[in-house]
């Protein structure tokens, strides 16, 4: 009756909340998840992992080429996960993979081999032998058995191996010192050389390394799984859409409703390529405590996560506003200190979005709703939204706030903690067609996070080139950093040393300027990296000859705002630093093309001296030394 129907829909949150930002013990997720949706009988959210086809087909019965495969990645990655569905797909014991054991093994048939052994360290860091202590004869010669198949002809041993990133590599460290074998000095080599290119086969082995994954993709499969789950269906519809937790006035509904919408999901989608074109990869168990935490969000419930219970409280408060799924996303409804401990909020806090702003924006939140101009914008921005728009409270502080009769601090903090909940929300709201005249991406630190897209990253992807004046606003970036003073040049890259030949601030000895269109063989331009996706500054000294920069969204920004005149403070020092690695990489180079040219000669020493004029214009004086 109305009672089952209820309890089910409550359970289902309840199994959610599994999901969130609750203390637990992280290293079992996929076995905790499993074994509570046994007891409870609900099925985990479930979506097709991007790799799981091409793991399931390389252990295809009808696929002749069966190879060892090793799964790496960070904690959450899913590769028990992935581990589990080759398991069962070869037909494995259901009992012997929930004993947890960190090594199954199973005897299975092949078309062409016959009887064949697979073997299945599902987490390899549970079962070594942990740091200092000796090995298990038995183990050592398991990995031994592997190490040897690696270059064999025919196996009929098969591993699959799953491993946290480092942890691959200190064990064949360790094994090698172990039994100084040359198989397992040969298979630390090619696991070290598979990392480091970032290649994905090697004769007998196939090797997938999660953390390459796109998080934005991830983050498409993990959203569909969870909205697309069929216990919604029992929350919101029939008995359960008219109770207080499920229906129309409920935060949580209103939570799981914006999800659907396009524009959110556009946004939300962006912020996970913002990590993306950052190289901070997000795993999937983070993307899901993301999800999770969007929807239940709610600072003053047990652990920051709303159960049906808490929704009747919540809407008699008048506390709604703070269920929303626009601070959600950010982790506002938990402590600093928990929102620092979880790598996904991290991130996307260092776009700080609510925190970044524009005074048309600030003046549509204050003033819009007085503002004759404004007052459009605030009706469809603000007003609109009867859950997280501008509700009873915020108008109350506004007031006070403009009045400015407020003695009391309090009620201001409290003030402009509202006005960044609305500036986030914003960042989901504007809709496309205001993009550019409300300057959406001013509301987050990368100012030029638009052209980086459009304008990088788009005909890269379409096989086109980067635009001439994209390009010469990063060299002027670039020559700014590299000679230490406000060089205005942006047709050629400025490759100039310290007069100590060191790397000094300030560089004054001119070695040699590399023109962006090609001349001679030289040119400056950006491409992209394959595998990733990832765009990179590109010098060619010679037609032999170049040195390459990944152009993070952050390192863009950084070259880009130099460009403009500023130094920005936010993320500056790394990026320096970063950009003057790039300098002495290129300057070797330009050593190394010498060498070859031998064109320094010794009878004299001629040296090119670079100032700057008050326009930025650089002169240049040849000064010679006579060898005497």
């Amino acid at each position: 009756g109305k009672q089952d129907i209820m309890k089910a829909a409550e359970d289902w949150i309840h199994f959610l909340r599994k999901y969130g930002p609750i203390a637990q013990n992280g290293n079992m997720f996929d076995e905790e998840i499993q074994r509570t949706a046994k007891q409870t009988g609900i099925s985990p959210i479930t979506f097709e992992h991007p790799l799981a086809q091409r793991l399931l087909r390389s252990f295809n019965r009808f696929n002749n080429q069966w190879k060892s495969i090793i799964l790496t990645g960070t904690a959450g990655d899913g590769k028990t996960h992935l581990c589990r569905q080759v398991w069962e797909e070869l037909g494995g014991d259901a009992e012997v993979w929930a004993s947890n054991a960190p090594y199954v093994m199973m005897t299975t048939q092949h078309l062409n081999k016959g009887k064949v052994q697979i073997h299945v360290i599902r987490d390899l860091s549970a079962w070594v032998p942990q740091q200092g202590m000796d090995w298990p004869e038995e183990k050592a010669k398991l990995l031994l058995k592997f190490s040897k198949l690696l270059s064999e002809n025919n196996p009929t041993d098969f591993f699959l191996i799953a491993a946290n990133d480092g942890q691959l590599v200190e064990t064949w460290r360790r094994l090698k010192d172990y039994t100084k074998d040359e198989d397992v000095e040969l298979a630390l080599l090619i696991f070290e050389d598979l990392l480091f290119k970032q290649q994905e086969e090697w004769d007998n082995l196939n090797f997938f390394n999660l953390t390459r994954m796109k998080s934005s993709k991830l983050f498409e499969c993990c959203l569909q799984g969870l909205l697309s789950h069929e216990k919604w269906q029992e929350c919101f519809s029939g008995e359960d859409a008219d109770s207080i937790a499920f229906g129309p006035q409920s935060p949580l509904r209103r939570n799981y409703e914006l999800l659907q919408e396009p524009l959110v999901k556009e946004r939300l989608k962006m912020l996970f390529e913002f990590c993306d074109y950052n190289e901070l990869h997000v795993p999937i168990r983070e993307i899901l405590l993301l999800l999770t935490n969007a929807i239940l969000g709610h600072p003053d419930c047990h652990e920051g996560l709303m159960t049906p219970k808490d929704v009747e409280k919540i809407i008699k408060n008048e506390t709604v506003v703070k269920a929303s799924l626009y601070s959600n996303i950010f982790g506002t409804n938990l402590s600093v200190t928990r929102q620092e401990s979880i790598p996904v909020f991290r991130y996307l806090n260092l776009l700080r979005i609510g925190y970044e702003t524009t005074n048309r924006i600030d003046n549509i939140l204050i003033l819009g709703e007085t503002d004759e101009r404004l007052r459009p914008y605030f009706q469809k921005l603000v007003d609109e939204d009867v859950f997280y728009g501008a509700d009873k409270s915020y108008r109350v502080a506004r007031d006070g706030y403009i009045e400015g009769t407020e003695d009391d601090d309090g009620k201001t903090v409290e003030f402009l903690e509202a006005l960044a909940a609305q500036r986030r929300a914003l960042f989901f709201k504007i809709p496309r067609e205001w993009e550019d005249e409300l300057r959406l991406w001013d509301l987050t630190v990368f100012k030029h996070v638009g052209t980086y897209r459009m304008k990088v990253i788009q005909p890269l992807i379409e096989d086109k080139k980067v635009a001439t004046h994209i390009i010469q606003r990063l060299v002027r970036g670039l020559n700014r950093i590299w000679v230490g003073m406000l060089v205005d040049r942006d047709r050629e890259v400025y490759l100039s040393t310290g007069l100590s030949f060191s790397n000094e601030p300030v560089s004054r000895l001119l070695k040699e300027e590399i023109p962006i269109s090609p001349r001679l063989g030289q040119k400056v331009e950006v491409i992209l990296r394959k595998d990733d996706e990832m765009p990179m500054i590109r010098i060619t000294l010679t037609s032999e000859i170049n040195r390459s920069f990944p152009l993070t969204l952050t390192r863009f920004e950084f070259l880009n705002q130099v460009a403009d005149g500023a130094l920005p403070n936010s993320f500056s020092k790394a990026c320096y630093e970063d950009v003057m690695t790039f300098k002495s990489q290129v300057l070797a180079a330009l050593a190394e093309c010498r060498r070859l040219d031998e064109q320094e000669q010794d009878s004299e020493l001629t040296f090119r001296l670079l100032d700057v004029d008050e326009h930025g214009t650089p002169t240049e004086e040849t000064v010679e030394l006579l060898n005497v």
